[in-house]
């Protein structure tokens, strides 16, 4: 397995030399909205810490970010009126992951909606709105 190349787009947000639109932050995780939504609310968690994907995580590390998975997945619930949660993680480019941070994308889901294709960039506006509409979910779980 190739090493974790601290240059990733998710590490350069980590250290603030990218925007994020972010909705939950704690010692060990970090939440942001996903630019290129495939569903209203679509969001990733990430480990403060480098590893590539669950295949080189410590426990610590996926038992932090599997606790702020569910925290966010109650909290886009409530924003979203959502029926549900899918929930997503890829691992290595076979397994179809682009960017070589550990994360899981939460999307809230209503019942016989698809969700949008991949690659469309939302409005940052949108993105800012949902982002605040999360945020204020979570501020009463």
């Amino acid at each position: 397995m190739t090493a974790y190349d601290p240059e990733n787009i998710f590490a350069k947000l980590l250290r603030g030399e990218i925007p994020a639109a972010r909705v939950y932050e704690d010692e060990q995780t970090l939440a942001f909205m996903d630019i290129m939504p495939r569903a209203d609310g679509h969001l990733l968690v990430i480990p403060k810490t480098p590893c590539r994907n669950v295949l080189d995580a410590s426990p610590e590390q996926l038992a932090a970010v599997m606790q702020t998975v569910q925290k966010l997945s109650k909290a886009v619930i409530k924003a979203f009126s959502a029926d549900g949660v899918t929930l997503q993680q890829f691992n290595e480019a076979a397994g179809g992951q682009e960017v070589f941070h550990l994360h899981f994308h939460i999307l809230p889901r209503h019942e016989g909606d698809k969700m949008r294709p991949p690659g469309t960039m939302a409005e940052r506006d949108v993105i800012e709105a949902h982002a605040a509409q999360i945020r204020e979910a979570v501020a009463t779980l």
